[in-house]
């Protein structure tokens, strides 16, 4: 308080004095203020930034590095990252007036590198603390490339998660003194706010990383269910599968062609292939090659070692010899072979018009098809065996009981043979699959039709026939079996340069089965089955024909 008595002028003064000082206090606490509302500011958009980059910190670096910079007022400020080994130069900003074009370059170079004393920045990720040189002059074991750039001043501060230091944001000024408190204030909240950065883009990409495991096992798993499914639904044939398999195989692992080779006595044929619907004439040669197990091919390599094959670059492997495919741009090969018991099947080939090895999720996604085309293969070949043996079972059956009723037309018509030949040729032609049968019997040195399968439905040509003499020679099948006494077939009489029946040409008979009828090793007769279509006829029907005898 001013006293009520004294100089007015020195009064005057006093206040003057007062007033300037409330000035001045208030112009720095708006100072601090105002400072402090930037510091807030630029922290808010840091934090904005890291929103909007959820799964890569660099946009946050830059941020962070640039308000540094022209908050504190500096001409450089610096963010680096440590992977536990190196350290890396993740942004920087600098004023052009400080450190050569040569200088520059040769700090830059030095990254990455393993932290060592001569770095400020490195000190603080080696000590853990912010390092804090208010005289880079003075300051000793500072390495050349970093005094080269000619900072007057430098504060490091280490980036922290859990103790460990896994980076540092550095400013570097052109004055001797170093930085205020609430420069580094500010600057502690950017390296927390870094490291939240890192840390939140690690976890984003371990989640997006696991997000697409979980997707890829998911779609791996659905694939594999899919050719189940197709195998439950084609235990006959194995084809489906394969088709199927490949499309999948080739879609899943990115590749760009795939094919199934299967193992066929020696060598091995391709069976199924991706592109046999575009391109299907290269498909129908690709389908007469045969493979020989050997070093030159994919295909021949995984058959021969009965193992993985994986070539990286076809183009610069020293065995590989199919230059068409090197032509055709194939660069990365995958071969997989299809085992049971130790034995190569197949294989299941990939190719890549890059070079560009396969991952080990889709190596081992190729080895599950592989294992279910075996299961597929084995299904098919034990269901055809199945299905030959009840066949078997069914025809000798079948064959069983037409002996029996044979035996029993024999039994019941001991006084006339008409009725046991008759039932012989009407027997043999339908379970021998034949269009039509006859017997001839012999009488005297000639022989005579007795019997004929289509007697009832053509009398007239029956009649004619009954009038009609065989002579043994090599003119006819029934004339054949007389002269030689065996067994005879002729896959196609069209073919046959003896045969020389016109009428049987004309009546579009092809195969022809004689057999005779033999007593005490003389012919009897012969026994005749003929088809309108060249298939011979099997051992089982033959023996058929010949047991009832």
């Amino acid at each position: 308080m001013l006293e009520a008595a004294g100089d007015p002028q020195q009064t005057i003064a006093e206040l003057q004095r007062q007033l300037d000082e409330c000035r001045t206090k208030l112009a720095t606490r708006d100072s601090e203020f105002g400072e402090r509302i930037e510091h807030q500011s630029a922290t808010i958009d840091v934090l904005r930034a890291m929103s909007a980059s959820a799964g890569d910190p660099q946009p946050v670096f830059d941020l962070i590095v640039r308000r540094a910079r022209d908050l504190c007022n500096t001409p450089n400020a610096g963010l680096y990252e440590f992977d536990g080994e190196q350290v890396h130069l993740r942004s920087w900003v600098r004023a052009e007036a400080y450190g050569t074009p040569d200088t520059v370059e040769a700090y830059e170079r030095l990254f990455p590198m393993v932290p060592t004393r001569g770095s400020i920045m490195c000190r603080a990720i080696l000590d853990r603390h912010i390092i804090h040189v208010r005289d880079m002059a003075t300051e000793p074991g500072v390495s050349a490339a970093v005094r080269n750039l000619g900072h007057k001043s430098q504060i490091s501060l280490p980036l922290l998660r859990d103790g460990a230091a896994i980076g540092a944001v550095t400013l570097a000024s052109g004055e001797v003194g170093g930085f205020a408190d609430s420069q580094v204030a500010l600057l502690q909240t950017f390296a927390e706010q870094a490291v939240i950065a890192i840390t939140s883009a690690e976890t984003y990409r371990e989640l997006q990383a696991r997000t697409r495991d979980l997707e890829e096992s998911l779609v791996y798993q659905t694939a594999t269910s899919d050719v189940l499914n197709v195998i439950s639904r084609s235990t006959a044939d194995v084809q489906p599968v394969l088709d199927m398999m490949v499309e999948t195989a080739v879609r899943l692992c990115g590749a760009d062609t795939g094919n199934i080779a299967i193992r066929e006595g020696e060598v091995y044929r391709f069976v199924a292939s991706s592109y046999s619907a575009a391109d299907p004439e290269f498909w129908a040669k690709l389908r007469q090659r045969t493979i020989v197990p050997g070093r030159d091919s994919v295909t021949g390599r995984t058959a021969l070692e009965g193992r993985v094959v994986h070539v990286d670059d076809l183009a610069t492997d020293p065995d590989y010899a199919v230059p068409e495919n090197v032509a055709a741009g194939r660069r990365t090969g995958l071969g997989v072979p299809l085992l049971r018991e130790g034995a190569v099947l197949g294989t299941i080939n990939l190719s890549r018009n890059r070079m560009q090895p396969f991952s080990e999720r889709q190596i081992e996604l190729v080895r599950t098809f592989a294992d279910q085309a075996v299961i597929a293969m084995e299904n098919a070949r034990l269901l055809s065996e199945l299905q030959a043996r009840t066949r078997d079972l069914e025809e000798s059956l079948e064959y069983q009981t037409a002996t029996s009723d044979v035996l029993n037309v024999i039994s019941r018509s001991t006084a006339d043979v008409q009725p046991v030949l008759d039932t012989v040729v009407e027997t043999a032609v339908r379970l021998c699959g034949a269009d039509s049968g006859s017997i001839a019997i012999r009488e005297g040195e000639a022989y005579r039709y007795v019997s004929m399968s289509t007697s009832a439905a053509d009398p007239e040509f029956w009649a004619a026939l009954r009038q009609r003499t065989i002579v043994p020679g090599r003119s006819s099948v029934a004339a054949r079996v007389l002269l030689e006494g065996d067994l005879v077939q002729v896959a196609d009489i069209r073919a046959d340069p003896d045969f020389a029946l016109p009428e049987s040409v004309m009546a579009g008979l092809r195969t022809i089965l004689g057999v005779p009828l033999l007593r005490e090793g003389a012919v009897l007769g012969s026994i005749n089955l003929n088809r309108k279509r060249v298939e011979p006829f099997t051992e089982r029907q033959i023996e058929l024909v010949v047991e009832p005898q």
